[in-house]
C-alpha cells in the first residue's frame, strides 16, 4: 500500500511539459473557434498525443452540483462539438434537465488545452442510430448492454448481460439501442491555451456576441 512519503515524493518529482512546445500567434487565429480546434486537433494527433479525441464533459444535476467524466469526441463542425451517450445515463438525465455543458481537451504532448462551453441539444433518432452504426462491434455491444450509471448487483450480472449483448451485436450489426443519443454542444465560448515553459502562457478566448459573429480576446495566464 502506498504511503504518504512515497506519494508526495512521486507527486513533487513530476514535471510539466518536459519537451519543446509549439508556438502560437493568436493574431493569426481564424475567425471561428471550430476551425482553430480542428487545426490544433490534427497537430496534437500528429505530434503523438495519445487519444486526442478524449475530452472531459462537465454537467450539473438538478441541485446544481457539478459532475464530470471523460467521453469521446465524435465530430466538430459548424453545428458544434458532438458526443454520444445513453439518454438514461447520469449525464443524459442531467442534460435533459439542464442542457448546458462544458468540454475540456488536454494535450500534454504539445502543452495545449481547449475549453468549450455552450448549450447542448439531443439529435434525432436517425442521426443517433447512424452515430452508433459507424462505430465498432464493441461499441454496439456496450450500447446494447445498457443500464449505464445504474447500481450493479454483481460482476457476474454484468458478465451475463455483456455476453448476451456481444452475441446480439454479432448477429445484428444494425441492432437498435433505443436510448443511445447523439448530442451537440453549440459553443457560446471557447478558449485555447498554449503552455509556455517560462509560464507566459497564451490564452485566446472566443465569445459569441452577435451570432454568428465571434469576439476574440487575450486573457492573462
Amino acid at each position: 500500500m502506498t504511503g504518504d512519503c512515497e506519494f508526495h515524493e512521486v507527486l513533487h518529482s513530476l514535471r510539466v511539459w518536459d519537451t519543446t512546445l509549439p508556438s502560437f500567434d493568436p493574431a493569426s487565429a481564424p475567425a471561428e473557434p471550430v476551425e482553430l480546434f480542428r487545426e490544433w486537433f490534427v497537430h496534437a494527433a500528429r505530434a503523438g498525443q495519445a487519444e486526442p479525441h478524449t475530452m472531459g464533459l462537465a454537467t450539473a444535476d438538478a441541485e446544481g452540483r457539478p459532475d464530470v467524466r471523460i467521453v469521446m469526441l465524435h465530430e466538430a463542425d459548424a453545428r458544434g462539438w458532438h458526443f454520444a451517450s445513453h439518454a438514461t445515463s447520469a449525464k443524459g438525465r442531467q442534460l435533459a434537465g439542464r442542457p448546458e455543458a462544458a468540454l475540456v481537451f488536454y494535450w500534454p504532448a504539445v502543452g495545449r488545452q481547449v475549453r468549450v462551453r455552450g448549450r447542448v441539444s439531443a439529435c434525432g433518432e436517425r442521426e443517433s442510430r447512424a452515430d452508433l452504426a459507424v462505430r465498432s462491434r464493441g461499441a454496439l455491444a456496450a450500447a446494447l448492454t445498457g443500464r449505464q450509471s445504474e447500481v450493479l448487483g454483481s460482476a457476474e450480472e454484468l458478465a451475463r448481460a455483456s455476453a448476451a449483448a456481444w452475441e446480439r451485436a454479432a448477429a445484428e450489426p444494425d441492432a437498435p439501442a433505443p436510448t443511445w443519443t447523439r448530442y451537440v454542444l453549440e459553443p457560446s465560448e471557447a478558449e485555447f491555451f498554449q503552455g509556455d515553459a517560462a509560464r507566459r502562457h497564451v490564452r485566446l478566448r472566443y465569445r459569441r456576441t452577435d451570432p454568428p459573429a465571434w469576439t476574440r480576446e487575450l486573457l492573462w495566464p
